[in-house]
């Protein structure tokens, strides 16, 4: 594995909320992705999902209270929590999940986004 620079990796794709794959440590699978906007609500029944931000702000929305992230902070949203990650315009952010994780859960929509689409960057 080389050295990755994550904010070079940013500038390769101008996609929104479409992960892609930086890096994978013993089963998690290290993502980045832009957005805008609203994605879905949804959970994942049996994996966290770590949540990084590098630039704008993100919110996510969850029924017990929203969590509003800026630049360098960071949540974990515990399995089986129902969230809709919302962003302002070109929000930069990371995720940290197991391989197994499907994009919205079992909730399918126009913005779901499969395995195979998740592409290394």
């Amino acid at each position: 594995m080389n050295k990755v620079n994550i904010n070079e990796k940013f500038y390769l794709f101008s996609e929104e909320w479409t992960p892609k794959i930086i890096a994978e440590s013993n089963g998690q699978l290290v993502k980045i992705a832009k957005g805008s906007g609203e994605l879905v609500w949804h959970k994942h029944e049996n994996e966290d999902e770590l949540f990084v931000v590098f630039k704008g702000q993100l919110t996510l929305m969850m029924k017990a209270g929203d969590v509003v992230l800026n630049p360098g902070e960071l949540y974990v949203v515990p399995k089986g929590v129902e969230h809709c990650p919302k962003a302002q315009p070109d929000t930069h952010f990371m995720m940290v999940e197991p391989s197994s994780t499907a994009h919205t859960g079992e909730e399918q929509s126009e913005v779901t986004v499969s395995s195979e689409e998740q592409v290394w960057i």
